[in-house]
């Protein structure tokens, strides 16, 4: 009897579960979509992966190319080009991490305070537009105003100066790179923190008015330990990008007379990958790139859970 109970029991559940699909077949189609997105487009490549350890041939494919085992990674490993490629993407992305945690949390505190609001909604606009300007039109933006005959070197020789060939200088790439894209970021950013000083209780702010705290301690005191938690996850999350930066921007910027400097992993792999057609071992890098990127990330967010008691889990 207790057999039959749970039978229908079942039958029961299954049937309400397709009465709740059916009854709200809207919002399981808007879930399905990116459900669909992610299987299609994230884990189905997962797949193609194994061609790291294989010598890819296009008559033998994934399945039937020769197994080499780790072979690319020690080539990878043992190249030449390792270490350069090593220092030039972590410098790149610790220089950006560094620089730009800072300008976000600066102008969404700024912002929060502002007592004219539509001179706040203006400074919030113009500096969220420059997250929707396209890599391709800022990087042409920087050659135009940074090149030999640009208005910043006649600015600069117009003082008495020389010019400056800002694009072909290694030493000033990653500083291009990342200005540029703190202040294509910031304002972007910034909203985030602007939600989490939205979620501050108001009344801690009257109190600490009511007990004559001045703006800055109140900044001190509330604001930054209301958006710290938030602050500490786009960290852990940063960290956990440290190896994969995009490659677009980087190609756009670099150039022969930068490339010592400007040639990081995502490029390298852009070259050998497509332009080389070295599928197996841009594919080895690539998982070298991820595992390297998922170790960072869990020891990073084991530590701010030690430190902060703020994690992602």
């Amino acid at each position: 009897m207790d057999a039959d109970k749970k039978i229908q029991q079942r039958k029961q559940n299954r049937k309400n579960r397709l009465k709740a699909v059916r009854r709200h077949w809207q919002l399981y189609l808007i879930v399905a979509l990116p459900v669909i997105y992610l299987i299609v487009f994230r884990y189905m490549p997962i797949i193609g992966s194994q061609i790291a350890f294989r010598d890819y041939t296009f008559r033998g494919g994934i399945w039937n190319s020769p197994f080499v085992g780790l072979k690319h990674f020690k080539t990878f490993f043992s190249s030449p080009q390792f270490s350069r490629l090593m220092i030039n993407t972590l410098g790149l992305s610790v220089y950006g991490i560094i620089v730009g945690i800072f300008p976000p949390i600066i102008l969404s505190i700024s912002l929060n305070y502002v007592r004219m609001k539509w001179f706040g909604k203006t400074v919030q606009m113009v500096t969220y537009m420059p997250y929707f300007i396209s890599t391709v039109l800022i990087v042409g933006i920087l050659t135009q105003m940074l090149s030999l005959t640009g208005p910043v070197n006649r600015l600069i020789q117009t003082l008495g100066g020389e010019a400056v060939h800002f694009m072909g200088s290694p030493k000033l790439f990653k500083s291009l790179y990342v200005f540029s894209d703190v202040w294509q970021k910031t304002g972007y950013n910034a909203v985030i923190y602007i939600s989490a000083l939205a979620a501050v209780d108001q009344e801690l702010h009257e109190a600490a008015t009511v007990d004559g705290a001045n703006i800055w301690q109140r900044i001190r005191y509330i604001d930054i330990p209301g958006i710290l938690p938030t602050a500490v996850i786009l960290l852990i999350m940063s960290c956990g990008n440290i190896l994969t930066i995009g490659y677009e921007k980087v190609l756009l910027l670099q150039n022969d007379l930068n490339m010592t400097s400007s040639d990081i992993i995502s490029t390298y792999v852009y070259r050998i990958g497509l332009t080389s057609m070295q599928y197996s071992y841009s594919t080895a890098i690539g998982i070298f790139q991820s595992v390297v990127s998922l170790f960072l990330l869990l020891v990073v967010n084991k530590i701010s859970d030690k430190v902060s008691e703020t994690s992602l889990f």
